[in-house]
This record gives C-alpha cells, sequence and structure tokens, in this order.
C-alpha cells in the first residue's frame, strides 16, 4: 500500500459488535489498544492494563472480524523485560487472543525485542513519539519531537525499528513536518495519530472519534459522531416508558400461541 500510495486505514475496536461494525465499513487494521484503560475499563492511563485483559478483548474482536487484520498492543511490561519475556507474551497474544500481529512502544531500546519476536513469526507493529506507557516519563499528554535532538531521536529509532524487522511504525503526537520525515526516511509504513497528513495512514480510538469517550478529547481528534447524546436520550426514553408501564406494549409482548425463540445466530467465519 505504501508503495502505491493508498493510505492506510487503522482504528480500535474492544469487542464482536464494534469490531464487525469496522470492519464492514473496511478498515484495514483493527487495533486492540491499551487505550481500552481509558475508554472501556476508566483507568486515568493505559498502565494498569493487563495482557489477560488484552487477550480478552482480542479475542472478541477476532470473532467480530472477516478481512482486516488485528493488531493487539503489548501491554506494560509485557516487553521492556527483555526479548524472552517479549516473545511468551506475544505468543500468547497470537496462539490464545488469535491476533496477527502486536503493537510495542519504544524505540532503539526495544529493537533486542522486535527482532526476536520477528524472528519467531511474530509481525510487529513499532510506535514512536508519544507513547501513553511512558507517561509518567513526559509528565503528562504532551507534543513530543519538537526540539532538535528530540526529533533527531524519534528518526533514529524509527529507522531502527525497521532494520529490526518491525513492518509499520505508529507515530502519536509528533509534528507535522517531523512525521513527513519520518515517512519519506522509511520504505516501511507509518501510521499517524496527531502527526500529521504526510503518514502513510492514520488510526485513532473509536470512542473518540464516535463521541462516546468523555467530554475532553485530544486536539487532533475528529469526532465524526456525538453519540453519547444519543445514547444517553435512549435510555432516558426507556426509563420513562417503564415507569409510565408504556413498555413493553403490545408489539413487544408474546401471547400463549406465540414462540419467544430468538433469530439463530450467525456463525463467525473466521
Amino acid at each position: 500500500m505504501k508503495k502505491k500510495a493508498e493510505k492506510i486505514v487503522m482504528i480500535t475496536a474492544y469487542d464482536c459488535p464494534t469490531a464487525g461494525l469496522v470492519d464492514e465499513a473496511g478498515v484495514d487494521i483493527i487495533l486492540v489498544g491499551d487505550s481500552m484503560g481509558n475508554v472501556i475499563l476508566g483507568y486515568e492511563n493505559t498502565i494498569p492494563v493487563t495482557l489477560d485483559d488484552i487477550i480478552h478483548h482480542t479475542k472478541a474482536v477476532v470473532r467480530g472480524t472477516q478481512r482486516a487484520m488485528v493488531a493487539a498492543d503489548m501491554p506494560f511490561l509485557t516487553y521492556q523485560t527483555g526479548p524472552s519475556d517479549a516473545l511468551r507474551n506475544a505468543g500468547r497474544l497470537l496462539q490464545e487472543g488469535g491476533a496477527g500481529a502486536v503493537k510495542l512502544e519504544g524505540g532503539s531500546a526495544v529493537c533486542p525485542q522486535v527482532r526476536a519476536l520477528v524472528e519467531a513469526g511474530i509481525p510487529v507493529i513499532g510506535h514512536l513519539g508519544l507513547t501513553p506507557q511512558s507517561i509518567h516519563v513526559f509528565g503528562g499528554y504532551k507534543l513530543q519531537g519538537r526540539e532538535p535532538e528530540e526529533a533527531r531521536k524519534i528518526l533514529s529509532d524509527a529507522r531502527a525499528l525497521e532494520q529490526a524487522g518491525a513492518f509499520a511504525i505508529v507515530l502519536e503526537c509528533i509534528p507535522e513536518e517531523l512525521a513527513a520525515r519520518v515517512t519519506a526516511a522509511l520504505s516501511i509504513p507509518t501510521i499517524g495519530i496527531g502527526a500529521g497528513l504526510h503518514c502513510d495512514g492514520q488510526v485513532l480510538v473509536l470512542h473518540d472519534m464516535l463521541g462516546i469517550a468523555g467530554k475532553v478529547h485530544p486536539r487532533f481528534v475528529k469526532q465524526y459522531a456525538h453519540l453519547s447524546e444519543a445514547i444517553r436520550k435512549a435510555v432516558e426514553q426507556y426509563a420513562e416508558e417503564v415507569r409510565q408501564e408504556k413498555f413493553p406494549d403490545a408489539e413487544h409482548s408474546f401471547s400463549a400461541d406465540e414462540s419467544a425463540a430468538h433469530p439463530a445466530p450467525i456463525a463467525n467465519k473466521r
């Protein structure tokens, strides 16, 4: 796709029905991100997310997906401790979770892990710039790579990840000009989030773009829908109808001679 100048579309999903919807919408990669810590599990950041959390949600996403690649995030301390731990934990994401690739954060420091995974047949996506698992080091969610030395480090790390065998790199929250430089320097694709237009693809967190992740969202997020209000209104209407005995009505009740059977579930083809 990079050689053909075709943009790569990545989006997060964390359960079976939403995975099915985004898959049908034609995305190329579904990321089971540790962002679930923020948008699903109620944590302040991604650090508390466990490997079992990711495996659990990856299995659900895979069951809802027919065509897109499913990539799973490697959580905090599942790979930073060395190639052996990285290999064992990434193996679980593929073997138990059903993922087709894994994503991990960091540059040259994690290249031994990337190399070990790739040599074992596990496709790897890198992640540079604002890496959420290092949030305490950065002192918050801040733009990275503004200073010349920071920019040189990101470019150097990107080249190192490519040499180690990563097949793509997520660039998060870095200046647009730097993302363009990194993208031009690599033969593997870059996937941007808050990194401007010149990356080879883009990724967003589904709950952010649908407007169901809270009132505060990053500047780089475009909200394509505002579902929080729609969901709230639907539940309010349901609650009112129950209290006023308007639901269930005749259309949603059964008589003695009717069958209550639900339609048979559709088997997943995957």
